[in-house]
């Protein structure tokens, strides 16, 4: 394995080309481990975004998403902090598990299809990603977004249906990224969520942050919860048990909390409820894109499976109602863009959409407490 890296386009070529197959990975993992991503020089995301489409020539290129503007005339003395939420569908389990029976196995390649990853995350700039289903952190995501500038925490599921495939890259988890440069790392917290008081294989990492610009604290929480019917009941369990650790956090919502997740789970489900209604204040951002506020999106996901289709909504991103406002929000994909083989595909990497929002702090978040 070769670790030296040359002038700035090499040293990034270096880096993305040693993520883009298992044999590579297998390869380079010793001098993987070797290197301090933290030690490394910092990269341009032009550049990365440019080796990404480089890689991405020969497919369709990305769809067109707008920002919604959902400002209330509420003025902010601050930079709105974006936030994406996304469940970039776990390589192992698209390859070897998921059946997406419209999906081409060559669009699940993942040279390119973390390459549409990437490329996703670097059009939007998120200051917080939250992702789940992460099975490339520590050959991929880690070493690249580090060098963007991000701190990065990683939580995988204890007993990962990825490690079930043959072949695979390790285990599944959350992982949060933030941009040290606009946040201060307060505290963290790793949680393995429990239902009727047994530990469950899913899991969510919290971190207090305090951001640099108005010193302002919050709480920003990713989390991925037990999926398939019939498993509503255990849902809520853990929905109670992840509030419970966040009203802790959070000392009973007097740090404005931003909960990023996919909950597998409709919003006529219980666990929807109790956040809708915790005394947490909770409000679900993508909301405030429909007339009146109130409903959500109709899917977040749409796939096909050899039982069927499947189009849900399963993927939220919640917020302190009192304490932040949210300026603005990604459109999703329409059922024209995503087309009739529906997710994922040669233009999109994840079963699941991505959900971004910008938010500003409130100026008196007491008041509406």
């Amino acid at each position: 394995a070769v670790c030296s890296m040359g002038n700035s386009t090499s040293r990034l070529y270096s880096v993305l080309a040693k993520t883009l197959s298992s044999g590579a990975v297998s390869q380079n993992q010793d001098c993987l481990e070797q290197l301090d991503s933290a030690q490394l020089d910092p990269i341009d995301p032009k550049d990365l975004l440019e080796e990404c489409q480089i890689v991405l020539q020969k497919r369709p290129p990305r769809f067109q998403r707008n920002f919604v503007d959902l400002k209330k005339n509420a003025a902010s003395n601050h930079r709105p902090i974006r936030v994406m939420q996304w469940n970039i569908l776990a390589q192992a389990l698209g390859e070897g598990k998921d059946n997406f029976v419209q999906c081409p196995m060559e669009a699940l390649k993942w040279e390119e299809r973390k390459c549409l990853i990437l490329e996703e995350i670097l059009a939007y700039k998120p200051d917080i990603l939250c992702l789940q289903e992460v099975d490339h952190y520590f050959d991929t995501f880690e070493p690249l977004l580090s060098r963007l500038g991000y701190q990065c925490t990683f939580f995988p599921k204890p007993w990962s249906p990825c490690l079930d495939v043959e072949h695979n890259n390790g285990p599944d988890g959350c992982a949060l990224f933030f941009l040290k440069e606009r946040f201060e790392l307060i505290n963290s917290a790793n949680i393995r969520l429990t239902a009727m008081k047994l530990k469950t294989n899913q899991v969510a990492i919290a971190q207090t942050l305090k951001c640099h610009e108005t010193g302002r604290l919050f709480c920003i929480a990713v989390t991925h919860l037990k999926a398939r019917t019939g498993w509503e009941r255990f849902r809520s369990a853990q929905g109670c048990d992840l509030l419970q650790n966040l009203k802790n956090i959070t000392q009973g919502a007097k740090i404005p909390l931003i909960v990023c997740g996919d909950f597998n789970a409709e919003p006529t489900e219980e666990v929807y409820r109790e956040f809708s209604n915790s005394s947490l204040n909770l409000n679900s951002a993508y909301k405030l894109l429909s007339p009146d506020g109130q409903s959500e999106p109709p899917y977040t996901t749409w796939k096909i499976r050899p039982s069927g289709e499947c189009r849900h909504t399963l993927d939220y991103i919640w917020y302190s109602q009192h304490a932040l406002n949210v300026n603005s929000a990604l459109g999703l994909l329409t059922e024209e863009q995503i087309g009739p083989n529906r997710l994922p595909s040669f233009n999109y990497p994840s079963d699941h959409l991505s959900l971004v929002c910008d938010f500003s702090f409130n100026q008196d978040p007491d008041r509406l407490l």
